[in-house]
C-alpha cells in the first residue's frame, strides 16, 4: 500500500489550482497560492517526483469528438489465477475504448468503463473483448442515459 503524502496548506492549494486548470503557468499558480515563482516550481516538481501529480492532461468533450456514449461493463469469471489476471490486464490495455477498469468485491469481479460512439461501436469492442479474454462467466453492459456529475478533481483531506 502506498504511503499517504504529507501535504501542507500550500501544497493543497497548488494541487487544487492544477486540478482545475493544469495549463496555468508556474507564475499563475504561484500568484494563486501566494508564493514566488521558484518556491512554487520546486513544490510542483516535488509533488511530481513523489508521484502525487501523475501527469497533466487535456480533458476532451466526449460528445464533441463522437464518443458520447458511456458504457459500464460488469465482468465475472471463475478463474482468478495469476496467469488469467495477466491475460485479462493485457487484454483490457489493448482496447483503448476501455478508459477505466476496477477490480471489485461482491458478485462482479471487474467493472469497466467505456467511451464509444454508437451501439455498433460497442458491439465491435464487446466481440474483441470476449475474444481476447478466456473463461468469462458473465459480461453485462449498462448504458449511461445521462451524466449527472463528472469531475476529475479529488477533494484533498486536511492533515
Amino acid at each position: 500500500m502506498k504511503k499517504i503524502a504529507k501535504l501542507d496548506e500550500i501544497d493543497r492549494r497548488i494541487l487544487n489550482s492544477l486540478q482545475l486548470d493544469a495549463s496555468l503557468s508556474i507564475q499563475e499558480v504561484a500568484d494563486k497560492v501566494g508564493l514566488s515563482t521558484n518556491p512554487c516550481w520546486r513544490r510542483i516538481k516535488r509533488l511530481e517526483d513523489e508521484g502525487i501529480i501523475l501527469k497533466r492532461v487535456a480533458l476532451l468533450d466526449a460528445q464533441a469528438v463522437g464518443l458520447g456514449i458511456t458504457v459500464f461493463v460488469s465482468v465475472r469469471t471463475e478463474n482468478h489465477s495469476k496467469a488469467w489476471l495477466d491475460v485479462f490486464a493485457r487484454s483490457v490495455d489493448k482496447i483503448p475504448e476501455i478508459i477505466e477498469c476496477h477490480r471489485l468485491t461482491g458478485k462482479d469481479d471487474y467493472l469497466l468503463k467505456l467511451q464509444i460512439g454508437s451501439i455498433e461501436h460497442y458491439d465491435i469492442v464487446y466481440k474483441r473483448f470476449v475474444e481476447l479474454v478466456p473463461n468469462l462467466v458473465d459480461v453485462s453492459s449498462t448504458f449511461s442515459m445521462e451524466t449527472v456529475k463528472f469531475s476529475t478533481s479529488l477533494t484533498l483531506p486536511v492533515s
